[in-house]
């Protein structure tokens, strides 16, 4: 680990905050976070349901918009975007994953991965070698011609990987990605994670609760409560 360059900021947030309004209340998801992500760095955030790891992911994929503060990715400050732009920097910039897997079920993953190349205007003989080379490497090649139904849990979310990483985004953004897993899958996907981040370097941050799982392979875990970072630390070598 360690491959992060500690002189590049990659991601940067300043008093970054969301509320939402839930009926007549107020609901203080993220509040005044300051946060600097380096270039290739595999950043860990971690926190029980509710405390707003999903809502900084959300705000730092271009997903969602901060009542307050800014988000900077690679110097852009993402408010500046309009939603336009912010579509084309979450469709060429970032790659998702999520606990779901969110496949098409009427197709095979290669054409799960390969619809995500579509929307990157990316056809032809270029579409199905980067698919097959994505599909390569999270080693599903002999699974390519299989639908969701006929995967496993684990597979499916090596699925989902594959279609997050195809167009070489340099953010990968991954929520509570082994969710859905029993500990030995999970411990699979988490390596598979590792490797793209090392292979492909690209900059990571994934939200979990389980620190065991995160400390495996982040360079720095940091917590959130109620909103805020309250801790910061970095993983074991």
């Amino acid at each position: 680990m360690n491959s992060a360059n500690d002189g590049e900021v990659f991601i940067e947030t300043r008093k970054l905050t969301r509320q939402y309004q839930v009926g007549s209340a107020k609901v203080q998801a993220l509040d005044g976070i300051d946060l600097n992500v380096r270039r290739r760095e595999f950043l860990a955030v971690l926190g029980v349901s509710g405390s707003g790891k999903s809502t900084l992911l959300h705000l730092l994929g271009g997903l969602d918009t901060p009542t307050s503060g800014s988000v900077c990715v690679d110097g852009r400050d993402l408010a500046s975007l309009n939603a336009y732009q912010r579509t084309l920097y979450r469709r060429t910039g970032v790659g998702f994953v999520f606990q779901s897997y969110y496949l098409v079920p009427s197709l095979t993953a290669e054409e799960n991965i390969s619809l995500a190349l579509t929307f990157q205007g990316t056809f032809g003989q270029q579409r199905r070698r980067q698919a097959a080379e994505a599909i390569r490497r999270v080693g599903l090649t002999h699974r390519a011609g299989h639908r969701p139904s006929q995967l496993s849990g684990g597979e499916q979310q090596r699925v989902a990987l594959a279609r997050a990483i195809v167009h070489a985004p340099a953010l990968l953004l991954a929520d509570e990605p082994t969710g859905n897993l029993d500990e030995a899958t999970a411990a699979e996907v988490i390596a598979l994670l590792s490797r793209t981040h090392r292979d492909l370097g690209t900059t990571v941050v994934m939200v979990t609760h389980n620190r065991e799982m995160a400390a495996r392979v982040a360079d720095r875990i940091v917590r959130l409560r109620d909103g805020r970072l309250v801790d910061e630390e970095a993983a074991a070598p």
